[in-house]
């Protein structure tokens, strides 16, 4: 299992960490803000003030575009990173919503770079030019979802 656990991790993308996303766990049915950490191949990892245990099915939002982005997931891995902070792997239930993932993960990437571009420089991009900045400079590095390394950029 633990081999597993380390293959998994590997497979997944640095995802900026001002991302919100929520966590609904349906046994028990509490809500659990969290900010999302990494979209991978098929998963995600976010930190969670507390444990959750490997199997656990929950729902996933990202309330970062509309309509709001929602995947079923169950828990494939968690990790103690100090009291009352853990760091979860969810893996998606459903096909469709890995290549869902993926084009919201891509969105978050564009919204932390207009943010980032604004705090560095002082310019403030509008979201298509951010979008068309981004993408001139990271979309050839970006993980392609059949884990295939992505094309060198020319």
């Amino acid at each position: 299992m633990m081999a597993s656990q380390q293959v998994a991790k590997r497979r997944f993308v640095r995802h900026p960490a001002d991302i919100p996303i929520d966590i609904a766990i349906d046994d028990p049915p509490p809500r659990a803000s969290r900010r999302l950490k990494d979209v991978g191949l098929g998963g995600l990892a976010c930190r969670s003030d507390r444990p959750l245990a490997v199997g656990t099915q929950v729902v996933v939002t990202i309330p970062l575009m509309q309509p709001v982005f929602h995947a079923p997931c169950s828990v494939v891995w968690c990790r103690r990173h100090g009291p009352g902070n853990y760091e979860v792997g969810v893996c998606f239930s459903e096909p469709e919503d890995v290549y869902a993932a993926r084009l919201v993960e891509q969105i978050c990437q564009i919204e932390h770079y207009r943010k980032d571009v604004l705090r560095r420089e002082g310019r403030e991009l509008d979201g298509e030019t951010a979008a068309q900045e981004w993408i001139a400079r990271y979309a050839a590095v970006f993980p392609a979802l059949d884990g295939s390394p992505p094309d060198s950029p020319h």
